[in-house]
């Protein structure tokens, strides 16, 4: 599933293409993805013009001038993907309609932007934005690792006492919102953290050694826009590349990165997940 990286990658390549602009007709092409469809959706987006786009943990947030906000989950395989627009002198063609294009904004400049969702794992809601953080998706997370409200001072104090382990304790949105299984297993990498140690066992200067780490493996992976495992696409098409500079996740087997460390990374299931460590330099 789409984590952080990810999502803030889409949004970023749909932002140029929908902010300013006016919805001239939205499709919907079935009555729910995950969920059912919030009712009567294609005439509440249509002739709406798009007042900007936000993230908030692994949402999309589109905020609307009738004052509505619509939220997109890209669950395990959804894409936004761009057509009938410039890059550079070259043009992007609109495709034939595909299987799985489930919802389609076709926007005031010919531009059209396609949720393609082949697993259906997705999801779409509309609410007023001025409500949003009383949505039942919202309204639990946790503060933006990325944000202010996310320091040092913040996470010690929420990780005291805790008998869960650390990989299942940043996994709780609650705790913090945005962060999955592939960046929690290069953050404890880095941080020589054994993915099952008990978070409220690990020392407060340790703990806050979590921040800067979870901000910088976030930032790279923004950076190089993202991770494609198997079914991840960025809005233009493009493949993530962050992938390429895993130290510990997919790499079961292989010998660590660490100089003058002979081990192999290792994988265990927590909470039916795979989490990848090095036995040696995680502790």
């Amino acid at each position: 599933m789409p984590e952080l990286p990810e999502v803030e990658t889409v949004k970023a390549g749909i932002a140029p293409v929908m902010t300013g602009h006016v919805i001239a007709r939205a499709r919907v092409n079935r009555p729910d993805l995950r969920w059912p469809f919030p009712a009567r959706m294609a005439e509440r987006l249509t002739g709406q013009r798009v007042l900007g786009l936000r993230r908030r943990s692994k949402y999309i947030l589109v905020d609307l001038a009738s004052a509505e906000t619509l939220l997109i989950h890209l669950g395990m395989s959804g894409r936004m993907l761009i057509s009938g627009h410039m890059v550079g002198e070259y043009h992007h063609p609109h495709p034939a309609p595909a299987k799985h294009d489930h919802v389609v904004f076709e926007m005031d400049d010919d531009v059209r932007i396609t949720f393609n969702d082949a697993r259906r794992f997705g999801a779409m809601d509309l609410m007023q934005t001025d409500q949003q953080d009383d949505h039942w998706l919202i309204c639990d997370l946790g503060p933006e690792p990325l944000g202010n409200a996310f320091n040092e001072t913040y996470l010690i104090a929420q990780l005291a006492g805790r008998n869960t382990p650390i990989k299942s304790a940043l996994l709780d949105q609650r705790t913090v919102a945005g962060l999955g299984n592939i960046y929690v297993c290069e953050v404890l990498y880095r941080a020589g953290i054994h993915p099952k140690r008990k978070a409220g066992q690990i020392s407060a200067k340790r703990v806050a050694s979590l921040v800067p780490l979870i901000r910088d493996v976030l930032s790279r992976a923004i950076t190089a826009g993202g991770s494609s495992l198997r079914d991840y696409r960025q809005s233009d098409g493009e493949l993530g590349y962050f992938q390429h500079v895993f130290q510990v996740y997919d790499r079961e087997g292989q010998s660590c990165l660490t100089h003058g460390c002979d081990k192999k990374i290792k994988r265990i299931v927590q909470s039916g997940r795979s989490s990848f460590f090095c036995p040696q330099c995680q502790r």
